[in-house]
């Protein structure tokens, strides 16, 4: 694991960080060695918390940390004090490094002086804040090298040069920053605002991938000079959340080389991509299994289906978590997991092909029919008559649940009238929302998945005379 200071070294005089100077990310991450250097004679290593906002320090904070061998927790700034106060009964860290830690610790918390828990050399990445409480999927440097190769192989590439505009604290952004480093490949790193704003970084696009969520691509879209701008990368990854079929339809008018992906913090990013030239011949899959990984789709009993038949998705990877973090839990290089049941639905074509159909936990069960959210989502997305949109169940006394549909529509005379009666020929009636909660956004979180917790209490408020 140190080889990623040695990386790191080596370049310190080229222009690998593209939007920031690259040379002190090498001199923080050494002085951060040298102190951590001090704590070797302790029986374990200390347990560090890392929530540094800005990019040069984290991606030095993080470069330490791993070159050291410590175990390393990393966390999302912009937290919430509920959220960090998981976070600190959860790890109970030894040292905090990042301004929005340190001010949210609670008062009466003190780190540890003599650590006790043995868990060396794992990295330890959020997961789950979004829609309950905060997990971190442990890791270690061999699953995040293991998702690296699996991508060089895919793509059949010997360096790998990104374009990130997705936070590295997440999963999305912090393989790419490993992606660029362990390869000899660049990293331009430039926050999405700047980008929609219409801020560039001095590259051939030709030669970088850049990874979006669909709300990102949406909205990139919108501009006919961004649109062009990124239709000259050599990889559009698109990832995150699902991704409805008008904005697919878009991105292939627009001749954009579109990578649909499918992966999880679990799996240490994608594990299924789809190919640019599958893109632009019309398939809207997630692609196929990327080298590193297997995956199966299978009935609840285990039993595993075949081509065209739905079911649940299963994964076997070489990047796969060894599990949750749990601070009573004695860490094992073997107990890693060796097969992971997600919560996701899909099925293969007959080319080996995934798709996914949607979120086993999301599903709608109404009047005994079960209805899927991304269904109904895309269904009034091709409307046109809407900029977002989610689909929930609300409870019901005679259907058990009602699809209700929260959306930002496109200008403010759109009805629910009007909505009803686009979906007409587009859906079953009981796929149709029974309630239309009308607001000005969604919660979404960085990477656009929707805080589907916050939906459910926005559209109960909002209908207090329906339910």
């Amino acid at each position: 694991m140190a080889g990623i200071l040695t990386d790191i070294q080596k370049r310190a005089n080229q222009d690998w960080l593209i939007g920031g100077d690259c040379r002190p990310v090498s001199e923080i991450a050494e002085q951060l060695l040298q102190e951590l250097s001090q704590l070797a004679n302790r029986e374990t290593k200390p347990k560090i918390l890392l929530a540094e906002r800005d990019t040069v320090r984290f991606l030095a904070s993080f470069t330490a940390a791993v070159a050291a061998g410590c175990p390393v927790f990393i966390c999302n700034p912009s937290w919430v004090k509920e959220e960090w106060q998981q976070v600190f009964e959860l790890v109970q860290p030894d040292l905090i490094w990042g301004e929005e830690a340190l001010k949210n610790q609670p008062e009466e918390y003190s780190p540890i002086q003599n650590p006790k828990a043995k868990i060396p050399n794992k990295i330890m990445i959020p997961t789950g804040g979004s829609s309950g409480r905060i997990r971190f999927a442990t890791h270690t440097w061999e699953t995040l090298m293991a998702s690296v190769r699996g991508f060089q192989q895919y793509f059949q590439l010997t360096q790998v040069n990104s374009f990130c505009v997705l936070p590295v604290y997440h999963v999305s952004g912090l393989m790419q920053f490993l992606r660029s480093i362990t390869t000899g490949g660049r990293l331009a790193i430039l926050p999405f605002k700047a980008l929609e704003a219409g801020e560039r970084c001095d590259i051939d696009p030709g030669e970088f991938f850049i990874s979006l969520v669909p709300t990102q691509l949406h909205r990139l879209l919108q501009n006919p000079e961004t649109a062009s701008w990124l239709s000259s990368f050599h990889t559009v990854l698109l990832g995150g959340a699902p991704a409805w079929a008008e904005l697919l339809q878009i991105a292939r008018h627009h001749r954009l080389r579109l990578a649909p992906t499918y992966g999880m913090t679990e799996t240490a990013s994608q594990i299924v991509t789809l190919k640019p030239e599958d893109f632009l011949a019309g398939n809207n899959s997630c692609g196929q299994v990327l080298p590193h990984a297997k995956v199966t789709v299978r009935t609840p009993s285990g039993e595993i289906l075949g081509a065209n038949q739905t079911g649940i998705i299963t994964i076997e990877a070489d990047s796969l978590t060894l599990g949750y973090y749990s601070p009573a839990e004695t860490f094992n290089p073997q107990s890693k997991i060796q097969n992971l049941q997600s919560d996701d639905l899909g099925f293969f074509d007959g080319g080996g092909y995934l798709n996914i159909v949607g979120r086993s936990s999301y599903k709608i069960i109404t009047g005994g029919e079960n209805v899927f959210p991304a269904e109904v989502e895309a269904a009034i997305q091709a409307t046109g008559l809407v900029r977002d949109v989610c689909a929930i169940g609300l409870p019901d006394t005679q259907w058990g649940q009602a699809v209700t549909a929260v959306y930002v529509p496109r200008i403010p005379e759109v009805t629910p009238a009007a909505l009803q009666a686009a979906l007409e020929e587009k859906l079953s009636k009981y796929k149709r929302p029974k309630y239309w909660v009308p607001v000005e956004s969604l919660p979404r979180n960085d990477q656009g998945k929707v805080n589907r917790e916050e939906l459910q209490k926005i559209a109960i408020n909002s209908l207090p005379k329906l339910l």
